[in-house]
């Protein structure tokens, strides 16, 4: 294979994996939650759902304008509930449960909470299948928090298309679970699929690596990121100060874009890149937030620490591995003078047009 082959070969596997990111969102496959109280003769479970998301159960947008308003969301109101009652399955001892009340909102311009509450009989076993999850994009994550009367956290778990169902032991004479569920490994795995699905974090790292020329370079670029989202995630998740998300995801989109467009002007290993990558590291950090915000982490009884360190965990270790696969095809590809001279230039482009993208889609779209 001639070294124009190779370089090429390389260059277009690369190109060809930054336009699959344009086609999908920062945080797709999405995350939901149903937030669960367990108490005495009585369930009650809230779902939380992005608003798109609920839109893969029952078209919400008549219009397809992008927004769902009031109207629109009164007019489906009935068929989401429906469908949801419908895969969102109660069982005690086998018996299949059905709600009591159903209350069905949309909390804001982005999500839609359901209610739904249920008679507890005396029992030893309650299932809970959410089969609701596989009408969502591949890969998407619903956190299940299950708590007693007291508000103390009873059971945790992070639920998939092909985990929908958990399986609950209860002491029959109280119809309360009877153990907690341990859930720092659910934490460091949510931690890893994040940053694994996170299609902007990592072309912002990428964008910043294949401009590194050694592992000096590499580990300060690495470390500075690392420590700026780590502030900005346990500022957020302790509620010291958060930013909205409709602030932080065009803010992300625009640091892929400037991280491309700087590749291109200052070329080689540009100075001092710790410093950029710190700042721009403090406003991923908050991305990383929305997570676990959304599964009321830090609103709620119970621990915060396990959480946050367990996420964070999962992030590292995530981030670690991609680099890791990353930087010898990169460190490999930079001893060839075609992809120094195209190879690097290509690559910024599309990590900036697919910054850009992203821009435009938050902004004007989301």
């Amino acid at each position: 294979m001639t070294l124009r082959v190779l370089v090429k070969k390389n260059v277009s596997i690369i190109a060809f994996l930054l336009l699959l990111s344009l086609s999908a969102w920062a945080h797709d496959p999405g995350l939901s939650s149903t937030i669960g109280t367990l108490s005495g003769n009585q369930l009650e479970l809230t779902l939380s759902l992005a608003i798109r998301d609920a839109g893969q159960i029952v078209p919400l947008d008549a219009d397809n304008n992008g927004t769902v308003t009031a109207n629109e969301f009164n007019s489906a109101r009935a068929a989401l509930v429906a469908s949801l009652t419908e895969q969102c399955k109660v069982e005690f001892d086998g018996a299949l449960a059905k709600p009591d009340t159903v209350v069905c909102q949309q909390d804001d311009a982005k999500n839609i909470s359901v209610r739904l509450t249920f008679l507890v009989p005396p029992s030893k076993e309650l299932v809970l299948d959410f089969k609701f999850i596989q009408a969502m994009p591949l890969g998407h994550r619903m956190f299940l928090s299950l708590s007693d009367a007291a508000g103390k956290i009873v059971m945790e778990q992070l639920l998939t298309a092909s985990t929908s169902t958990v399986a609950v032991p209860l002491n029959s004479e109280t119809a309360a679970p009877a153990k907690a569920a341990h859930t720092f490994a659910d934490f460091v795995l949510m931690g890893i699929e994040h940053i694994g699905t996170g299609y902007d974090h990592l072309l912002f790292l990428f964008a910043l690596l294949v401009v590194t020329r050694s592992f000096r370079s590499a580990l300060a670029v690495i470390t500075a990121f690392t420590f700026a989202h780590s502030i900005t995630l346990a500022i957020s998740t302790f509620n010291l100060y958060t930013l909205s998300p409709r602030m932080t995801e065009p803010l992300i989109a625009a640091t892929i874009i400037y991280v491309g467009l700087e590749n291109l002007w200052r070329r080689g290993d540009p100075h001092q890149r710790w410093l950029l990558t710190f700042s721009f590291g403090l406003i991923h950090g908050f991305g990383f937030a929305s997570v676990l915000r959304e599964m009321g982490v830090g609103d709620r009884a119970g621990g915060v620490v396990l959480p946050l360190f367990g996420f964070n965990l999962g992030v590292e270790l995530g981030q670690l591995a991609v680099a890791a696969m990353v930087l010898p095809i990169v460190w490999k590809l930079r001893t060839k003078e075609k992809f120094l001279r195209y190879g690097v230039p290509l690559c910024s482009i599309l990590a900036a047009l697919a910054g850009g993208f992203w821009f435009i889609q938050r902004v004007w779209f989301s």
